[in-house]
């Protein structure tokens, strides 16, 4: 069955198979908490059968009640009325941007939400009364979307955002490493003569590939200046094609190095940056067919492995909902 839309809809999810192990019951919820607006879904087994969106908050008070207003325009919807009433959800997943402790259920920081070192997990689970798992939204993601593409064996989610950040799905499970804090491949220095970075160090991925280095190199009043960069490359802008070839550049280094640290199944592309498709996806594979020319390692690397851009919809709600099915967090 397709997804419910409540409130305002967006993209689609195909419908997945059921294979994730249940705990708690059938139906469980997703919320991706972001910025700006709130995702919540409610998921039967891996499969999307409701979506509502709220704008987020700033502040633990302010965010825990906008997820809580999130549920409800779940449970109110008419299309949903009928599930809920014969079996309501105990369980429920939470992405979140920033640097979360996913056992304890802090967030160390997440500066979009104004959130220093709180216990998100068991504020939202006081409101609620529900069991709340809690990862990075990354992660999230990466989750959504391998459960969404077929569940490869392997596979590394770039997510081409505001940041630059990364996923690792291995054996249905994330690697998260001994902190919790394994995926911050924006963060690594690749010219040592680049840029500064908001890190404190110089020339890392996230100064090439992101949405705020792009910001940062063309202001503009447009909502997403990557568009309007491309566009302007096209026409032979210089500056235009050098932020655009960076951004290239740093999509596919990013992918050589998901590659060489992971040598996963499958590379799949997400973000708000994604959302060029093909644009930015022929290139990037271009430029991994230019490296692999004069590589043999990279093109032994880069052979028979997928590249894409990450489907569309809730794809991070999604994958915090299935949170609980994971060792580190069951």
């Amino acid at each position: 069955m397709g997804f419910t839309n409540c409130m305002l809809a967006t993209g689609s999810v195909k419908e997945a198979d059921h294979a994730v192990p249940q705990a708690g019951g059938r139906y469980r919820y997703g919320l991706d908490i972001g910025g700006t607006k709130i995702d919540a879904v409610l998921v039967d087994g891996d499969a999307v059968i409701g979506h509502a969106r709220v704008p987020s908050g700033k502040g633990l008070e302010r965010v825990v009640t906008q997820a809580d207003l999130a549920l409800r325009a779940l449970q109110e919807d008419r299309g949903l009325s009928r599930i809920l009433a014969t079996e309501r959800p105990q369980l429920m997943g939470v992405g979140v941007p920033g640097l979360v402790d996913g056992e304890s259920g802090r967030v160390r920081n997440a500066v979009n939400l104004d959130l220093a070192d709180v216990d998100l997990k068991g504020a939202l689970q006081a409101r609620t009364g529900l069991h709340v798992a809690i990862d990075n939204d990354v992660n999230a993601a990466a989750l959504g979307t391998w459960a969404t593409i077929g569940k490869p064996d392997s596979m590394g989610y770039i997510n081409l955002g505001t940041g630059l950040a990364a996923g690792i799905v291995i054996s249905g499970d994330l690697w998260r490493g001994s902190r919790g804090f394994a995926g911050e491949v924006g963060h690594i220095p690749v010219d040592p003569n680049g840029r500064p970075c908001t890190c404190g160090q110089v020339g890392c991925l996230e100064t090439l590939a992101s949405g705020a280095a792009i910001a940062a190199r063309w202001p503009t009043q447009v909502q997403f200046p990557v568009l309007e960069i491309e566009v302007a490359a096209r026409e032979g802008d210089p500056l235009a094609r050098a932020i655009f070839a960076d951004l290239v550049e740093g999509a596919a280094a990013t992918v050589r190095l998901l590659l060489l640290s992971f040598d996963v199944q499958e590379i799949t592309i997400g973000g708000g940056l994604s959302s060029l498709g093909d644009v930015i996806l022929d290139p990037v594979r271009a430029k991994l067919a230019e490296w692999a020319f004069t590589s043999p390692l990279v093109d032994a690397l880069i052979t028979d492995v997928p590249v894409g851009i990450a489907p569309s919809g809730p794809i991070a709600a999604l994958g915090a909902s299935m949170l609980h099915s994971l060792s580190s967090t069951a």
